[in-house]
């Protein structure tokens, strides 16, 4: 809160690059839609990933530590008006954060020129996005609230097709709780869609600890091999890997604190495949015409599907594409035979 709400003021503070790296080029449909964005909240942007998932039309989408809003903009004319996007932060302004301090020492008085906080800025530009994408209401809103404590901001079991984050995880003390969290409000078949920073070690003491290193999302990173069991823990699918690149600190003093630890930005789809949707390997055919992708569709590292083109498909990637939004994006043959289950939100 101290760290985002009161002494970031725009991402040109940052000390490391963690949380403005994206190691993807951005598709054409990303960057027009880019551009209708206020510079405001572009300019309070921090990330680590793009974090834009395929086949978005009508999703319900919600975005753990939404901070100004640029994802949840640029989410809001990909999923058009018919579609829905949450955000929840927990940025408190100075303001905020003066006045819980004052409350227990009456002699600290709230600063003069308070800076807002990222929920604020995110909430003050609905109406200038929604008339700049021509929306006749908004199909987006902000929350103040905690990514461990969905429930507390009303969010209920099943109600969203996609949960996405870009750089706030490592952020969250129990990583376990977000996930958990996440998968509660997923429908069946829904993905979560998230960049992060992973170490390729876990952490010291002394850099878990360290107050910068907190705030620029590297003392909080995962060890890499401890997403997989947590994801398996809660119930998701196995990780998908979809792009990964190195972090660089480029501060002598971090570096020394770091010392031999390598930190790595990777975005992930983890899915909430139905238990009854597991089934063996099988064969694919991508039907093309996904907006931005009609051609040819880079699932993750292991899977790119072409218009047309037959793929062969293990177990789980088949029941994550029977069992999701992508089911009728493909022609799935299991065990030799044709099978069409069209669900999810496009």
């Amino acid at each position: 809160q101290d760290y985002y709400g009161k002494e970031l003021q725009k991402s040109e503070d940052l000390k490391t690059s963690a949380c403005v790296t994206s190691a993807r080029p951005l598709p054409k449909v990303v960057r027009d839609a880019l551009e209708c964005i206020h510079e405001e909240v572009v300019a309070r942007y921090y990330g680590c990933g793009l974090v834009v998932p395929e086949c978005l039309a009508s999703c319900r989408i919600l975005d753990l530590g939404s901070g100004s809003g640029r994802d949840c903009y640029l989410l809001s004319q990909l999923v058009g008006e018919q579609g829905h996007v949450t955000g929840i932060d927990m940025t408190k302004s100075q303001v905020q954060l003066a006045a819980r301090a004052s409350s227990h020492t009456p002699s600290i008085p709230p600063p003069l020129f308070p800076s807002s906080s990222q929920v604020e800025v995110a909430k003050k530009h609905i109406a200038y996005h929604m008339d700049k994408f021509g929306y006749q209401k908004p199909n987006v809103e902000f929350l103040y609230g905690y990514m461990e404590k969905l429930g507390d901001a009303g969010l209920a079991d099943e109600s969203y097709d996609i949960v996405i984050s870009n750089c706030v995880i490592n952020l969250a003390p129990d990583k376990r709780a977000v996930l958990q969290e996440a998968y509660r409000v997923l429908k069946p078949g829904g993905e979560m869609y998230f960049s992060d920073i992973y170490t390729s070690q876990r952490l010291s003491e002394a850099v878990r600890k360290h107050r910068v290193l907190w705030g620029e999302c590297l003392a909080g990173a995962l060890y890499w091999r401890d997403l997989y069991s947590i994801a398996e823990e809660v119930g998701f699918s196995p990780p998908c890997l979809v792009t990964a690149s190195p972090i660089t600190i480029g501060d002598k003093e971090l570096e020394d604190i770091v010392g031999d630890c390598h930190f790595v930005s990777a975005t992930f789809r983890l899915f909430k495949v139905p238990g009854s949707s597991r089934a063996g390997p099988g064969q694919v055919i991508y039907n093309g015409g996904i907006v931005g992708h009609e051609r040819e569709l880079l699932f993750d590292a292991n899977f790119t599907f072409k218009e047309g083109e037959v793929v062969d498909v293990d177990a789980e990637m088949a029941a994550i594409l029977q069992s999701s939004r992508f089911a009728k994006e493909f022609l799935i043959r299991a065990n030799g035979t044709n099978t069409a289950t069209p669900q999810g939100c496009c």
